[in-house]
């Protein structure tokens, strides 16, 4: 008879599976900092405008990268350089926007953080988007009118419903999984042993105890017997 798996070998398999419910991102070929997972797309495309380019990200249920502070733009750039093979110059999801005369990302988040290289007053910047330079981490204008793009680099924000998760409700998910699991191999254990003490012969709490070949009747019938026998002596 198989034999149940002890608690130690459960309890590696309960770790990875309160890992694998914690990741937060879509997968392992997206990379993860702060509140957002973040991917780029490799594959070279033409275009005929930044909407294309756009549309490799919302495929993958993402959008076109914003940047919202130094710490975030120095990651993208950090990251760019050790884990993707990427242009000098990469595509930001970002548009001027005519009827307020402003940038804007495409993700509709506030423009919190720019970092132009180029900044010039009264610049003409109809059709004008934005590139992040990977050997400097700047910003630069230019043409959304682009012809091709050589990678696409997105962004997607962590589902609310874990971003907000409190550490309380991960604590009791925790100890609800690790109990359950606690339970499952400590019935197994006192079943095995069981059935175990069955197959040797062993007399245990659970063995039947011995009964009388006379049932509740019977043994009414012969004091019955025993009790006329008497009177008549």
């Amino acid at each position: 008879m198989p034999r149940a798996a002890p608690p130690a070998l459960l309890l590696p398999l309960l770790g990875l599976a309160v890992a694998a419910a914690a990741a937060d991102c879509p997968s392992s070929t997206w990379v993860q900092f702060q509140d957002s997972c973040y991917i780029f797309l490799q594959e070279a495309i033409k275009v005929e405008s930044i909407e294309d380019a756009r549309n490799q990200c919302t495929d993958h249920g993402a959008d076109m990268i914003s940047i919202h502070n130094e710490e975030e733009n120095a990651f993208i750039l950090d990251t760019l350089k050790k884990q993707w093979k990427v242009p000098d110059d990469i595509l930001l999801g970002m548009f001027f926007d005519t009827d307020d005369a402003s940038f804007k990302w495409f993700d509709k988040s506030n423009m919190t953080f720019v970092k132009w290289s180029d900044q010039e007053d009264g610049e003409d910047l109809v059709d004008t988007c934005a590139f992040l330079h990977t050997k400097t981490g700047d910003w630069k204008k230019g043409n959304c009118e682009v012809s091709s793009v050589e990678g696409t680099l997105c962004k997607a924000a962590i589902p609310y419903e874990k971003k907000y998760l409190s550490d309380n409700h991960i604590l009791i998910s925790a100890l609800v999984i690790a109990s359950t699991v606690i339970l499952t191999v400590l019935g197994a254990v006192v079943w095995f042993l069981y059935k175990r003490s069955l197959d040797s012969g062993f007399t245990t709490v659970f063995s039947a105890a011995p009964r009388s070949p006379y049932n509740d009747d019977c043994v009414l019938v012969v004091a019955e017997e025993n009790e006329y026998d008497v009177q008549f002596d």
